[in-house]
């Protein structure tokens, strides 16, 4: 019986035509790409592990850590927007790794750079897939400005040590078990290795929110079948963005978990495994 897939066992690094990208692979089958989100010490791993032992039982599943982020290359700030960066890097990393076509799975920033993905390559997404992202437009139903979750990111970015790591993941979630010390040391581990990385994303040049009207035309008129979840109790992202998403893709479902903050696919792994094993089965 083959050993059950571990961040070390799984991890690599892929020198793309622009950037060295970390990845986490396992499996074989239909290749599910998994874009993390933002925040100190994030990698393919820290927001994947469950989900990547689960679904590599079916499917190649690679957990990318975005440049900027863990052992990738640095980010130059202000060239471009940072959706634009992310998006680019898929496709690269897939044109290294010989897959024509993907499902695309992003976590917040990484739902984001799905939404890009689909604008810029659309030819190369088989299965959009978004969780605890925001969409196109300004949110209507709660405050303006930056949300609690963002706030604390931003701070933990300047001192990104355990116990401020901890501060941050105990805002992303609901359940307050997920906050371990292994996670916590984890994170502020990979965050300290490249202070660059620190660097560059407080720079007030790094663009990551511009939303074009590229996007918005691409989200209304893709016939890519597209699966959105939430936490209801999201403090980081709230609800809304992920209700306009459905709102302006044709072929889309929306599923909201109760009690789940940021990390659905974390927070409820075992059923977000079989309902996104579902989606990529049925389509």
């Amino acid at each position: 019986m083959a050993a059950e897939p571990t961040n070390e066992s799984t991890q690599r690094v892929v020198q793309t035509k622009e950037w060295k990208i970390q990845v986490n692979e396992a499996g074989s089958g239909y290749p599910i790409i998994m874009l993390h989100g933002s925040g100190p010490g994030a990698t393919g791993w820290t927001n994947f592990g469950p989900n990547i032992v689960a679904l590599s039982k079916k499917y190649r599943v690679i957990a990318m850590t975005l440049p900027g982020w863990g052992r990738s290359s640095e980010v130059e700030p202000g060239k471009e927007p940072l959706r634009k960066t992310n998006a680019r890097a898929v496709k690269l990393l897939m044109d290294e790794l010989g897959i024509d076509k993907a499902a695309v799975v992003g976590n917040s920033m990484g739902g984001g750079a799905v939404q890009q993905f689909l604008t810029d390559f659309p030819e190369r997404l088989s299965h959009f897939v978004t969780m605890g992202t925001g969409g196109p437009g300004v949110n209507l139903l709660v405050p303006g400005g930056f949300t609690e979750g963002i706030r604390i990111l931003n701070e933990t970015y300047r001192d990104p040590s355990p116990e401020n790591i901890r501060r941050l993941v105990r805002i992303m979630v609901y359940d307050s078990s997920f906050v371990t010390d292994e996670l916590c040391e984890l994170r502020s581990k990979a965050a300290l290795a490249n202070p660059k990385h620190l660097e560059n994303f407080l720079n007030p040049k790094r663009d990551g929110t511009v939303q074009g009207d590229d996007i918005v035309d691409a989200l209304t008129n893709t016939k890519t079948p597209a699966l959105l979840v939430h936490g209801r109790d999201d403090r980081t992202v709230p609800l809304e963005g992920s209700m306009r998403l459905n709102a302006m893709i044709p072929n889309s479902r929306l599923l909201v978990f109760n009690r789940c903050g940021h990390w659905a696919q974390l927070e409820h792994a075992n059923e977000f495994n079989q309902v996104l094993d579902g989606f990529i089965s049925s389509h």
